[in-house]
């Protein structure tokens, strides 16, 4: 495995692996052991996406050391404010059968994400949490938490992949050393992505598929990505990316699939906000 180095000097795989879209508890426990067998250790999890306490069960039965494991999870929208997102931590603690979270994200730029954040600073500083983020924000409010917080984010996790390679929001992270990190890195196969003609033509030349490829392309340019797949198999493939390179030629070829836009939903739309905070969650 491949790592990265955040702000604060902690390492960070490259490549984990995801449970969004997994919430039943028997059917994430198996896939996240599996992913463990298959030798994954960035596991990211969310409180809006139910699984906790499965992904919590996993670890704990893997007989791995805890300081092995890179164990993400979020703070939904309907637990921020300052006082509401320290107890959702905690439950998220309990639910994960740790004393520690490697890394924990706001889910959404919506509601008091002020409050939530210094919750995540409080819990950073008292060792709780090791390194703290954001998901999904633009770099407007990227740039408005930075500057007006003691400690600026670490992570943003937005959605990323060939078809939207976020370059405009690349620059405002790199300005504040914000490491990025892929959501839909197969852009939940939009766009043909697993036929696509240049990702299949360039896997050719290394015997890998186009899945393979776009992982590749995204992990080359130290992007971290965390595919979900239920298969066996694919977290197998997956994880097969790390024996070669995407030439300079390949990079050009794929940077040119780039649409520059979300395939799913945008964040600045009032009904994807109105959607997204009508979810609530204990």
């Amino acid at each position: 495995m491949e790592y990265v180095t955040l702000s604060n000097g902690l390492k960070m795989p490259l490549l984990g692996f995801g449970v969004y879209q997994v919430p039943d508890l028997a059917e994430c426990e198996r896939v996240v052991s599996d992913a463990i067998q298959t030798g994954y250790r960035l596991i990211d999890t969310a409180q809006a996406y139910g699984n906790e306490e499965a992904v919590g069960r996993a670890i704990q039965k893997s007989d791995i050391p805890r300081e092995d494991f890179f164990i993400t999870s979020k703070i939904w929208i309907s637990n921020f404010g300052y006082e509401k997102a320290k107890t959702s931590i905690e439950k998220s603690l309990a639910r994960l059968q740790t004393d520690y979270i490697d890394l924990m994200l706001l889910h959404q730029p919506f509601n008091d994400y002020y409050g939530a954040y210094r919750a995540l600073e409080e819990y950073y500083k008292a060792g709780k949490i090791k390194a703290i983020g954001v998901s999904n924000f633009s770099p407007d409010r990227l740039a408005d938490l930075a500057i007006f917080n003691d400690i600026t984010p670490m992570v943003n996790q937005v959605e990323t992949h060939v078809f939207n390679q976020q370059l405009e929001a690349q620059k405002t992270m790199a300005e504040y050393g914000v490491q990025i990190e892929s959501w839909g890195p197969f852009a939940e196969g939009k766009n043909n992505l697993f036929t696509n003609e240049t990702l299949v033509r360039i896997g050719k030349q290394y015997n890998k598929t186009a899945a393979q490829v776009a992982l590749r392309y995204l992990i080359q340019q130290g992007i971290v990505a965390i595919p979900k797949t239920v298969h066996k198999e694919r977290m197998t493939q997956n994880l097969d990316i790390f024996d070669f390179s995407l030439s300079d030629e390949d990079m050009a070829d794929i940077l040119q699939l780039d649409k520059g836009e979300s395939q799913f939903l945008s964040h600045v739309d009032p009904e994807t906000v109105k959607r997204l905070s009508a979810f609530t969650i204990d």
